[in-house]
């Protein structure tokens, strides 16, 4: 299984090779590419770059709906989507779904000077290529913090204090901000909180799930307390609308991707006193455990395999110009933690850096971890809304989890 953490440290600390840069030349000239991914503007860098490749026909679709539509597109034959932009848990649902192909050969033939630490290899195969580094950490306003003379929180119970001492103010009526709209980001949060209550989501050596614990009570007890301190509309806010709550002056606090953190802190969108005042911090902890309630990600590239060869080596060839070193200059350089020879790290991305640092945990890439991702994101809501207890919501998923491990196979 490839060794996440070792490759992310290396890669983010900038040890790995080189990718050499294409110009409008891509080493083919005939071939479908179609891209599905998500749309925030590193991805959009990589998505505009690969279309930059000559005689290829290049088509994307960034949206953040791309988790509900990557698998269905790709499983036609053809398919519709030649590539999708994963991270380390979205390429579960890919493999597991058949989808996607090798990439050896189009190593061996074509990228033979990717970095060893860009190709994530999973039993033995190389699956996807690897471009950036990414985690949610601690995004805060420095303004708001300094005039009520309040500490940057570097947990979660200091987030609490801080959010009560702000709202008392009468600045900010709800200070917090959190990507906890119902579905995937609000399991991303319960995963993070979890971890970083020292939690442990299986039975050791199976599949077998065990979140219905004290540890997961703390967990969702933490969410509920933080989530009275955001927008009354909070299970309708992913990371968009969470970072327009920012960017409209709203919020002081929140833990968010680093890949969005460049926005945030731009001269678009927002007035002076919020982008210049919007500063970065590192991963939260909660509790006593001493571990980062985060995760550590990667994002790629695979390719489709119900496409011909054609289309297959035109994708790889226009995926990697879309990740060359061509695409970094002052204004892509602070959207992401690159993997990619020549990135200098910025400010906007110390959050990252200080979360490799802290030795969070990666994200689990477990083949039935999805399973369980979409079991937390569908039985957390009630709780959230004092509609059953805490021990009800982790009962709810354990059940929702077993059946649909058991439908696949995991469990018996």
């Amino acid at each position: 299984m490839y060794q996440f953490k070792k490759a992310l440290l290396t890669s983010a600390f900038l040890l790995g090779g080189s990718v050499a840069a294409f110009a409008a030349s891509c080493g083919v000239d005939s071939g479908r590419v179609n891209i599905v991914g998500n749309e925030f503007p590193a991805i959009q860098t990589v998505a505009a770059n690969a279309a930059k490749c000559e005689g290829l026909d290049v088509k994307a679709n960034l949206t953040a709906d791309h988790q509900k539509i990557n698998l269905a597109g790709m499983q036609g034959d053809p398919a519709e989507y030649t590539t999708a932009i994963i991270a380390n848990s979205s390429i579960v649902a890919l493999m597991n779904g058949d989808v996607i192909r090798p990439l050896d050969d189009l190593v061996a033939k074509h990228g033979q000077d990717i970095p060893k630490n860009q190709l994530i290899t999973i039993d033995g195969k190389v699956m996807a290529v690897a471009f950036m580094a990414n985690a949610q950490h601690l995004v805060y306003r420095k303004d708001i913090l300094e005039e009520l003379d309040i500490a940057v929180p570097t947990s979660y119970e200091e987030v609490l204090a801080a959010a009560e001492k702000i709202r008392a103010s009468g600045k900010l009526q709800n200070p917090v901000g959190g990507a906890y709209k119902t579905g995937w980001n609000l399991a991303q949060e319960f995963v993070n909180m979890y971890l970083g209550a020292g939690g442990e989501f299986y039975k050791p050596g199976t599949a077998e799930v065990a979140v219905n614990n004290e540890k997961g009570v703390e967990a969702l007890e933490m969410m509920k307390a933080l989530s009275e301190y955001m927008n009354p509309d909070f299970l309708t806010h992913d990371s968009n609308l969470t970072s327009d709550e920012w960017e409209a002056g709203n919020v002081a606090l929140m833990n968010m991707w680093g890949s969005r953190t460049g926005r945030l802190m731009d001269d678009e969108g927002a007035e002076p006193v919020v982008y210049e005042n919007t500063t970065v911090g590192g991963p939260l902890t909660v509790g006593d455990s001493g571990k980062r309630a985060t995760t550590l990600w990667w994002d790629g590239w695979t390719v489709a395999k119900n496409i011909s060869d054609e289309d297959a080596e035109a994708t790889f060839v226009a995926m990697k110009n879309g990740i060359s070193p061509s695409i970094l200059d002052d204004e892509t350089m602070g959207q992401a933690v690159w993997m990619i020879d020549g990135y200098q790290p910025a400010p906007v991305n110390q959050g990252v850096f200080d979360t490799i640092a802290a030795g969070a945990a990666p994200y689990p890439m477990l083949p039935y971890h999805g399973l369980l991702h979409t079991a937390i994101g569908d039985n957390i809501s009630d709780f959230l809304q004092g509609k059953e207890s805490a021990e009800q919501a982790l009962s709810d998923i354990e059940a929702a989890y077993t059946a649909s491990a058991t439908e696949k196979g995991f469990l018996k």
